[in-house]
């Protein structure tokens, strides 16, 4: 088990330092961890909306942070590349977000234009039908992009690999409040990038 939770450590270590310079993307993980809760939440009520809000709330804003805010060019503090940085990277890269990302945004499309096709798309009557099958192909979604990565880390890694990773993502949520719970009101006192990236670099 020390094995394990040292493999954790460095995993969560390695996606801060690498991912989490600037202080938009640290409120936006924050603002996107409080709603993931509600989501895990909302399961035991409601796995459809559970999903429609980790998705449409948690995972934009969590994905705008690292898209939009977070530098994409050569990290100094780490002395490492952006190339570098994506090609290690245990879990979803940019590339492989590319991918995830845009079979979400297929998949209401997909439900809407073509509804009981194959019998394996989702019919509705009315828009709050759609919407609910629209939260249950994100849940299978979201729950297969998890499992699927876990089980090709087992594969091209090793299966404590994958299980630390799979056990980071699930506790994410509750580690990036404790993490950057403070981001909001440091970018409001002016600071844009955490100070001990920056004091690192120097």
């Amino acid at each position: 088990m020390n094995n394990f939770f040292e493999a954790l450590r460095i995993q969560r270590w390695d996606d801060h330092r690498y991912y989490h310079h600037c202080r938009i993307n640290q409120s936006l993980h924050l603002l996107s961890a409080i709603c993931f809760l509600i989501s895990y939440g909302l399961l035991l009520v409601d796995p459809a909306w559970a999903a429609l809000l980790a998705w449409m709330v948690s995972m934009v804003a969590r994905q705008s942070g690292h898209f939009f805010f977070e530098p994409l060019g050569y990290d100094h503090v780490n002395d490492a590349s952006n190339e570098f940085k994506e090609e290690i990277k245990v879990g979803y890269n940019l590339r492989r977000k590319a991918v995830l990302l845009s079979i979400w945004v297929l998949l209401p499309l997909v439900i809407y234009y073509f509804p009981g096709q194959f019998d394996v798309i989702p019919t509705y009557e009315n828009m709050v039908e759609f919407f609910h099958a629209v939260g249950y192909s994100w849940l299978f979604l979201g729950v297969g992009g998890l499992v699927f990565r876990t089980i090709h880390l087992c594969f091209i890694k090793d299966v404590q690999t994958g299980l630390v990773w799979m056990t980071k993502i699930l506790t994410d949520p509750f580690h990036d409040i404790y993490l950057y719970h403070k981001a909001p009101f440091q970018l409001l006192r002016g600071q844009r990038f955490d100070q001990d990236f920056l004091n690192a670099s120097h």
